[in-house]
C-alpha cells in the first residue's frame, strides 16, 4: 500500500493533497472543525519535509459552479490557525489564482485552492470531462497524496482522475482509517456489535446485509428503527416510516433469527407531537415502543433502551457504531444518543465510531475523542467499505501494489 514515503524526497516538490474539509457552517462559522483537524498531520509531515502543500478539498454541494456560501476561505483561515502558520487561500481551483498561490509557495508552506467542486468537471459522470479537469489539477504539482477518507467511495477528478496522472501515495489519515475498518471485515475480534441509527434504513441496506453475516448483535435505532417496529406490526404514529422498506425489514429480522445474530430493537420510545424547531418548547414523553400514539412521532430511543443497548455493548471486543439514536442537536432527544456513546467509551475492544453524524454527536455532547478507539471522518465511505464495495480513491492507489 502507497503512503509518504513512497514519494521520495518531497522538498521543493508541489504536492497536491486532497483533504477532506467539508466542515458544517454557519454563515462563515465553522461550527465543527473536526476534520480539519483530521487533515492536519498529513499536511504538517508534508510541510515539515519541504513540500509545496497545494491542498483541494470541497465544502458542501455546489452545482458545478462558484457559489460564496460554499467557499473554503474560512476553512483554509483555521487551517493556517491549527497549522500556526500562514496558509495561502486561491480564490479559484485551477485558474490564474490558484497558478499565482501555487506559484508564490517556498518550501513547507501551503496553499488551499478554492471548493473543487466549484467546476463542474470534479464530479462529472462523463470521464472526459473529469479527465479534462484532472489535467488542469495535476498541472499544479509534482506528485499527489489521498487524504481526503470522506471522499474516497467517489469516483471524482480530485480523488481519482488525479491520482492517475501523478505520481500518487495514500496519507496518514487515509491509511489509519483504512487499517481500522480492516479490521471490521477480516476476522473481527467478539463479541461483534454493531449499532445502527440514523434517520433511514434505504441509507444502510448493504451494510446491514453484509453485516448480518458477520456480526454477532446488531443494535438498531434512530429514525430507521421505526420501518423496523412497523414490519413487527407496530404502530409507528407520525414517525419517519419507509413503507416500501418493510418487507425488506422483514427478511432482516428473519435472517438474524435463522443465523443467530441478535438484533435488539427499542423497547421505548420518546415521543412529541410535533419536531423540534425554534417556535416551540419540546414535549417529550416516554411510550412503549408498541404503543407509540397516532399523533405523535418518534424522535429518541427510551431510557430503557439506553440502559439494554449499554448493556449489550458492555462486553464487545469489536464495535462499530454509525448514526445517533435520536434527534441528538436538541438536548430532550439527545439522552439515547448519549447512552451510547457513553457506553463506547468503556467497551473493552476497538470502538468505532463511523464518521458523520455520529462523530458530530460525540463532539456536541461533550466527550473526550480519545475515549474511543477510533472516530472516522467519512460516514458513507466507511459504509459502503464495510459493505463490501471497491472504493475508487483507494483501489486507483493500489492499482499498482
Amino acid at each position: 500500500m502507497s503512503d509518504l514515503g513512497s514519494l521520495g524526497d518531497v522538498r521543493g516538490k508541489r504536492v497536491l493533497v486532497r483533504s477532506d474539509l467539508n466542515v458544517p457552517l454557519d454563515g462563515t462559522t465553522i461550527t465543527d472543525d473536526g476534520r480539519i483537524r483530521a487533515s492536519i498531520p498529513t499536511i504538517r509531515e508534508l510541510a515539515e519535509a519541504g513540500a509545496r502543500v497545494v491542498v483541494t478539498a470541497h465544502l458542501g454541494r455546489p452545482k458545478g459552479a462558484p457559489d460564496p456560501a460554499y467557499s473554503l476561505e474560512p476553512v483554509a483561515a483555521r487551517l493556517g490557525e491549527l497549522l500556526g502558520q500562514p496558509v495561502a487561500f486561491a480564490t479559484d481551483t485551477v485558474g490564474e489564482s490558484a497558478r499565482q498561490a501555487v506559484a508564490g509557495l517556498a518550501d513547507g508552506q501551503v496553499a488551499v485552492l478554492e471548493n473543487v467542486r466549484f467546476n463542474e468537471g470534479e464530479t462529472s459522470k462523463d470521464d472526459a470531462v473529469r479527465g479534462a479537469f484532472a489535467d488542469q489539477l495535476a498541472a499544479l504539482a509534482d506528485a499527489f497524496v489521498s487524504d481526503g477518507f470522506g471522499v474516497v467511495h467517489r469516483k471524482q477528478a480530485s480523488v481519482y482522475d488525479v491520482a492517475l496522472r501523478l505520481p500518487s501515495a495514500m496519507g496518514g489519515l487515509v491509511a489509519k482509517e483504512i487499517g481500522v475498518l480492516r479490521r471490521l471485515t477480516v476476522d473481527p475480534a467478539r463479541p461483534y456489535v454493531v449499532v445502527l441509527g440514523g434517520s433511514k434504513v434505504s441509507d444502510k441496506l448493504g451494510v446491514i446485509d453484509n453485516l448480518l453475516g458477520k456480526a454477532d448483535r446488531l443494535l438498531i435505532g434512530g429514525g430507521m428503527v421505526f420501518t423496523f417496529l412497523a414490519a413487527q406490526g407496530h404502530e409507528v404514529g407520525q414517525s419517519l416510516l419507509e413503507e416500501d422498506q418493510l418487507d425488506t425489514c422483514r427478511s432482516y429480522l428473519q435472517r438474524a433469527a435463522d443465523t443467530g445474530v441478535d438484533i435488539l430493537l427499542p423497547t421505548d420510545i420518546v415521543v412529541d407531537t410535533a419536531f423540534p424547531s425554534g417556535d416551540r418548547e419540546p414535549e417529550p414523553r416516554v411510550v412503549p415502543a408498541d404503543a407509540i400514539p397516532a399523533d405523535s412521532l418518534g424522535l429518541d430511543i427510551g431510557p430503557e433502551s439506553g440502559r439494554a443497548f449499554a448493556a449489550a455493548l458492555s462486553d464487545a471486543q469489536t464495535v462499530f457504531w454509525n448514526g445517533p439514536m435520536g434527534v441528538f442537536e436538541v438536548a430532550a432527544f439527545a439522552e439515547g444518543t448519549r447512552a451510547v456513546a457513553e457506553a463506547l467509551t468503556t467497551v473493552p475492544g476497538l470502538s468505532v465510531v463511523g464518521g458523520g453524524d455520529s462523530a458530530a454527536a460525540v463532539r456536541k455532547l461533550g466527550f473526550d475523542e480519545a475515549a474511543f478507539g477510533h472516530i472516522s471522518t467519512g460516514g458513507g465511505a466507511s459504509l459502503e467499505f464495510l459493505e463490501g464495495k471497491e472504493l475508487p480513491g483507494i483501489a486507483v492507489l493500489e492499482r499498482d501494489a
